[in-house]
C-alpha cells in the first residue's frame, strides 16, 4: 500500500472544506443507507477521512462507541483533530492499518477507493482491521462504467495530490472477495436535490448532474467472512 503522504488531498488548499460542505448531504444519504442501526456498541473506521466531517455527521445521527479517521493528507488530520469536539473519535496519518488489527467492526470510505495504487493491499488491510463478521461500506462513482469517466480522469488527475486509478465496478468486486470478503452492490441512489450551479467541468448537464449520484455512484457492502 503506497505510504505517500500529502499536506491535502486537493493542491488548491482552500478546496478542502468546500468539499466537506458539498459532500454532507450525500454523506447523510451514505449513512441512512447503511442497514445497521444501532452502532451504540461498534467501533467504526473512516479510511480516507479527510477532515473528519463523515464520522462527525455519523455519530451526530447514529452515536457509535469509538471511531478513527485515517488519511494520507497530513493538514487535513490536524482540522480533522481540531474539529473533532466532543465526539470519541481520534485521527491519525495513515495508511497501513496494521496496528489497528481485529479492531473495528464497521469501516466506510466515501469516494477514496479509485485513488488507491494498490486495492488488494488495501482490501486485506481492512479485512485483517475488522473483527469476525464485520462489513466494510465503500462509495465510489469513480469507475469505468460511469459516462463520466473519461473526462473525469483528466480532471481529477490535474487537480488532486493523489493519483488517479481505472477500475471497473468488477474490479472493486473481485479485489474484496479475493481478500475474503462477501460482496454485494447497489447503486449509491441519491435523490435528494442538487445545486444547479454544479461544476460544468465535471457535470456538462444538469442531468449529469443528477444521474451520476443516483445511478453511476456505486456503493459496496464487503462482509468479511472467515477466522481473524
Amino acid at each position: 500500500m503506497s505510504t505517500a503522504i500529502y499536506d491535502t488531498w486537493h493542491r488548491d488548499t482552500a478546496r478542502e472544506a468546500a468539499m466537506e460542505e458539498a459532500h454532507r448531504p450525500l454523506w447523510r444519504h451514505f449513512i441512512q443507507s447503511v442497514p445497521e442501526a444501532d452502532l451504540s456498541t461498534r467501533d467504526v473506521l473512516d479510511f480516507g477521512c479527510n477532515r473528519g466531517g463523515f464520522l462527525r455527521l455519523l455519530h451526530a445521527l447514529k452515536p457509535f462507541r469509538h471511531g478513527l479517521g485515517v488519511d494520507i493528507a497530513a493538514d487535513s488530520i490536524r482540522a480533522a483533530q481540531a474539529l473533532a469536539g466532543v465526539a470519541p473519535v481520534e485521527f491519525a496519518v495513515a495508511t497501513d492499518l496494521a496496528p489497528w488489527r481485529n479492531r473495528f467492526d464497521l469501516a466506510f470510505s466515501y469516494e477514496v477507493i479509485y485513488l488507491l495504487p494498490d486495492l488488494a493491499a488495501h482490501a486485506a488491510g481492512i479485512h485483517a482491521a475488522l473483527r469476525p463478521g464485520g462489513v466494510y461500506y465503500a462509495v465510489t462513482g469513480c469507475h469505468t462504467a460511469s459516462p463520466l469517466w473519461p473526462a473525469w480522469r483528466e480532471l481529477i488527475g490535474g487537480t488532486t495530490n493523489a493519483p488517479v486509478q481505472d477500475r471497473s465496478p468488477e474490479d472493486y468486486a473481485a479485489g474484496f472477495e479475493a481478500a475474503g470478503f462477501d460482496v454485494a452492490v447497489r447503486r449509491f441512489g441519491y435523490d435528494g436535490f442538487v445545486p444547479a450551479g454544479k461544476d460544468r467541468r465535471y457535470y456538462p448537464t444538469l442531468m449529469d448532474a443528477l444521474a451520476y449520484p443516483a445511478e453511476h455512484k456505486l456503493l459496496f457492502r464487503c462482509a468479511r467472512r472467515g477466522a481473524p
